[in-house]
């Protein structure tokens, strides 16, 4: 045992002694007990990031389960909004090509409206999933279930985890109007627009790639590409992406609203790819080790297999955000930005903020179990990683609006889109003034989401934020 978990050794060592003074040798039973978490621990004080910051041995319950434990000892500097980076996994924990229960194969946040009324709003479908297959769409408000209003208990038997097949009564929202100020003024809050049956909940197949096309905006042609996650398993982004190869596109469209992070990497292999061809052997990342360890290793920039070895052809890159981009996202922005100054700009709002990088560890003695264990800080070439707190702001600032018109991804009627078809019409991004008149200012975005909506459940916020580094 390492000199750090003496005392705690000894101590249950004494205890052993006890019970085999009594008759009985459990000493074995007691070690199994704390031989994983006894693992981590030693992984931690070698390896961890923020190994400072981890709680003294007798201030931790080795007792606990594994990523009870893990998180007891993670630093503050370790997590974010409620979510802690470093985790457990089990090798045994279903595919993330797939659903991880049986569900309805599609996401919705949970609003408020200004009556208390509380709905749920479809932010996308799965393909072949039940939802799809039930005609579910992004935009639609659901405003009951089998008949029956929708509470803030009702998420996860409605979403996350169905066990059985409801009906969903469809309904069209009708902001109270601020002109309007007769008190017999007779409002409806919603139409119902009918009911839809939703087949039974299934494992579902989750598609990082949505929704790929080619658009147009006064002669300027662009390539759009809605990437939900950085799967490890790229072979649909190759497939996509082969076969634009070798076209010549004005602009690009990386539309990252969604995506929660994943494996550094996939954005290696992607930022490859979108990178100019000046940028191939320069380098993409630099992850930063404590100091223990006191080492930076750097991945370059290199021919991208999803390509098949040529950089793509475009002039302008655009990526859309909100506070839900994060991790392995953040890394895109980052680290393109200093190959791509006036040709990169960031549509939407900052991002969630996340710099550091989880690297799986794995003992044969516990092979039920991975750990990803933050270790490093991820810097772009300049050395810039300090997005933690405020995350990347973007260049044109706009969200998506809740209470209105949601929009088909990558259309006019999609509001993070309506900049950049602007500026790839006009050579700018609109000047918009701040609707808001207590301030005399004019800015170059501006926020609309509907201030009579309120978001209760933000399902993309529940995803895990994932920057794996599997060497």
């Amino acid at each position: 045992m390492k000199k750090h978990i003496s005392h705690l050794i000894y101590g249950w060592l004494a205890l052993m002694g006890l019970l085999s003074s009594c008759g009985e040798d459990r000493s074995g039973e007691y070690y199994a007990l704390i031989a994983t978490k006894t693992w981590i621990y030693e992984v931690m004080q070698e390896n961890y990031l923020f190994y400072e910051d981890i709680p003294a041995e007798e201030k931790l319950d080795f007792f606990k389960k594994p990523a009870e434990f893990l998180t007891s000892a993670a630093s503050s500097k370790d997590q974010k909004n409620g979510y802690v980076f470093s985790h457990v996994d089990s090798v045994l924990t279903t595919s993330r090509a797939t659903s991880t229960y049986p569900c309805f194969g599609f996401e919705a946040a949970l609003v408020r409206t200004e009556s208390r009324t509380n709905a749920l709003r479809v932010l996308y479908t799965q393909p072949s999933s039940p939802a799809a297959e039930a005609g579910l769409k992004r935009g639609d408000w659901i405003i009951a279930v089998d008949n029956k209003k929708i509470s803030t208990n009702d998420y996860s038997t409605y979403i996350t985890r169905p066990t059985k097949a409801y009906s969903f009564t469809l309904g069209k929202y009708n902001p109270y109007p601020d002109e309007v100020n007769d008190p017999e003024f007779n409002y409806v809050e919603f139409d119902t627009l009918g009911v839809i049956q939703m087949p039974e909940p299934r494992y579902v197949e989750e598609q990082d790639v949505l929704k790929y096309d080619i658009i147009s905006s006064n002669s300027r042609k662009a390539f759009y590409l809605l990437y939900n996650e950085f799967d490890e398993n790229t072979d649909v982004l190759k497939e996509i992406l082969s076969q634009i190869s070798g076209q010549q596109f004005d602009d690009i469209i990386l539309d990252l609203r969604y995506n929660p992070g994943g494996y550094v990497n996939t954005a290696h292999k992607l930022c490859s790819a979108l990178a100019p061809a000046t940028a191939i052997g320069q380098p993409f990342l630099h992850m930063i080790y404590n100091d223990k360890i006191n080492k930076t290793e750097t991945l370059n920039f290199e021919s991208s297999s999803l390509t098949g070895g040529t950089s793509l052809s475009y002039q302008n890159l655009y990526v859309l955000t909100s506070e839900n981009t994060a991790s392995a996202s953040e890394i895109v922005i980052n680290c393109l930005k200093p190959y791509m100054e006036g040709h990169l700009y960031q549509v939407g709002t900052a991002t969630y903020g996340k710099n550091v990088a989880q690297q799986l560890f794995t003992n044969p003695e516990a092979p039920g179990i991975e750990l990803w264990l933050t270790t490093t800080y991820l810097s772009n070439s300049q050395g810039y990683y300090d997005y933690f707190k405020n995350g990347l702001l973007p260049d044109f600032e706009i969200e998506e609006n809740y209470g209105g018109e949601l929009g088909d991804f990558g259309t006019a009627e999609d509001l993070l889109m309506q900049p950049v078809l602007y500026k790839m019409a006009n050579g700018s991004f609109p000047v918009v003034t701040n609707p808001d008149e207590s301030e005399n200012a004019t800015t170059s975005g501006r926020s609309l989401t509907s201030k009579q909506i309120q978001l209760l459940i933000n399902p993309i916020a529940q995803k895990p934020h994932y920057n794996r580094i599997r060497k």
